[in-house]
């Protein structure tokens, strides 16, 4: 499967795109990852600031934005985030480059049809806060995070969040035409140990290539923030896709989808466990790893929870 061609949010602002069915999930999911890893960001790209105070501008990356309502809230973090540090210096913030990355399928026209909007919301936030925010400046970079995006050595900053756990490929042990993982569409309790094994091979050189390619980007004394979907086991798979797998497995003994088909399609998904991002990023020796934490969410959309993340892990 040619990912890079085919897997993308659906485009447009009509009833089936991701635009409009994102929102839920931007007030129930995203928005609160968002908010957990705010002051992480926060915290991270002050850091950088810090390092890099003689430079006018700082060049940062969203790497796999999609094209949804909360596309352009970390940049407007990382704005006042900055602003702020400059303030307590008595220094003039410097000019923000954003450059927003994903897929060249990704529905960049409905994202920059959006910047008037966000620049408005900048100039309200100035006025509310009695200061000045550095001048933004937004980018399209259209590509795979899993390849070089930027010229060496000129990116201060690099944030993702919910988008590494998207593979470049399904696994080739899985694109054979042998049916190795029957009646599942990704890695299952089901799913015999080879099937594992493949899915982390691919996330592993995956992962790899990622870390590279950044490292050679990053300028000294800069910084990357990550947010994965994970999972808390490696043997124990994300619960969502067994029921759409399930519910697939239903369709087929109803005659509405022929079990070829759903032998031979396996998602490029893999949710990688804390253990196993920390052994690539230290395998790598490309970057220091000061921060470590997970949290768990609940999927369902009609809870009613204050909070929604329990910690269980925070090392430094």
């Amino acid at each position: 499967m040619e990912v890079g061609r085919v897997l993308r949010m659906n485009g447009g602002t009509g009833k089936t795109s991701y635009a409009i069915n994102s929102r839920l999930a931007v007030s129930l999911f995203k928005s609160a990852v968002i908010a957990k890893a705010k002051p992480v960001v926060e915290e991270n790209i002050k850091e950088v600031y810090g390092g890099n105070m003689l430079s006018e501008f700082l060049k940062v990356a969203d790497l796999g934005c999609s094209s949804g309502s909360n596309t352009l809230t970390v940049v407007s973090q990382m704005l006042e985030a900055v602003a702020a540090a400059s303030g307590r210096m008595n220094r003039q913030p410097p000019a923000l480059q954003a450059f927003l990355n994903d897929l060249p399928g990704n529905d960049f026209n409905s994202l920059f049809k959006s910047l008037p909007s966000f620049y408005e919301e900048l100039k309200k936030k100035e006025r509310e806060a009695g200061r000045r925010l550095g001048r933004c400046f937004v980018f399209r970079a259209p590509g795979s995070f899993y390849d070089s995006l930027f010229p060496n050595n000129t990116m201060h900053f690099f944030h993702s969040s919910y988008s590494l756990h998207w593979l470049s490929q399904v696994p080739q042990e899985l694109e054979t035409g042998e049916v190795l993982n029957k009646g599942n569409i990704c890695i299952a309790k089901t799913s015999p140990h080879g099937v594992f094994k493949a899915y982390f091979n691919q996330f592993e050189r995956d992962f790899t290539l990622f870390l590279k390619s950044r490292s050679e980007e990053i300028v000294p004394r800069g910084g990357m923030v990550l947010t994965v979907m994970g999972s808390m086991r490696s043997d124990d798979p994300c619960f969502h896709w067994e029921l759409l797998g399930r519910a697939l497995n239903d369709m087929v003994l109803e005659s509405l989808v022929p079990e070829a088909k759903l032998d031979s399609f396996n998602l490029p998904y893999y949710g990688p466990t804390a253990e196993e991002v920390r052994g690539l990023i230290e395998a790598q020796e490309c970057f220091i790893l000061k921060r470590l934490e997970v949290f768990n969410m609940e999927w369902d959309p009609d809870m009613n929870r204050e909070e929604v993340f329990d910690e269980q892990e925070s090392g430094k």
